[in-house]
């Protein structure tokens, strides 16, 4: 994986065009996005055709990178996520909240009973989520559905990964302090 400057200046030589940047950042970021849009879906053949539509997402877009407000790989996972959830949208007729094969991959039930279940376990989930504070709601989502590992939260929280580590086990615990678990 190369760094987050050297993304930096690979989004930079994008946006002007530049194909051989182009080819490098898919080469160095392809397999990341492809286990997130994978891991969303659930099936291979729409994985490809979503990370195909993400990276001509990052071509035409990659002059509207600021590194500022984001790392680069983040900037990218939410471009393929977000191109994976609507695919999940467009294919369901519930919402992607209440959806949990869209959100964690989990096993679709026949049985009704057991699907609302779920879905409440989902809901209660969300709003012990939403009583976090929003760093560690973030870090949480970032980690766990956007598949972003320490080292790059290191990077884009600007502390120690040993620091990550131990605020998602405390964020963690407080979640399942709150469910009951």
């Amino acid at each position: 994986m190369l760094t987050s400057a050297e993304l930096v200046w690979l989004l930079a030589s994008i946006a002007k065009g530049d194909e051989a940047a182009f080819e490098r950042l898919y080469a160095a970021t392809r397999a990341k996005l492809y286990g997130v849009v994978l891991r969303i879906l659930r099936r291979s053949d729409l994985a490809g055709e979503v990370l195909q539509e993400a990276y001509l997402k990052i071509w035409s877009s990659a002059g509207q990178f600021d590194p500022a407000r984001a790392s680069p790989i983040i900037w990218m996972v939410s471009i393929a996520r977000n191109r994976a959830v609507d695919v999940v949208r467009k294919t369901t007729d519930e919402p992607i909240e209440e959806e949990p094969e869209g959100m964690e991959g989990a096993a679709e039930s026949a049985d009704p009973p057991a699907r609302r279940i779920v879905t409440e376990e989902l809901k209660r989930l969300l709003a012990c989520l939403g009583r976090l504070d929003p760093d560690r709601q973030r870090m949480i989502l970032l980690a766990y559905f956007s598949g972003v590992d320490r080292a790059e939260l290191a990077r884009e929280f600007d502390r120690p990964v040993n620091t990550i580590k131990t605020q998602l086990r405390r964020a963690l615990a407080d979640l399942r302090e709150c469910l009951g678990t």
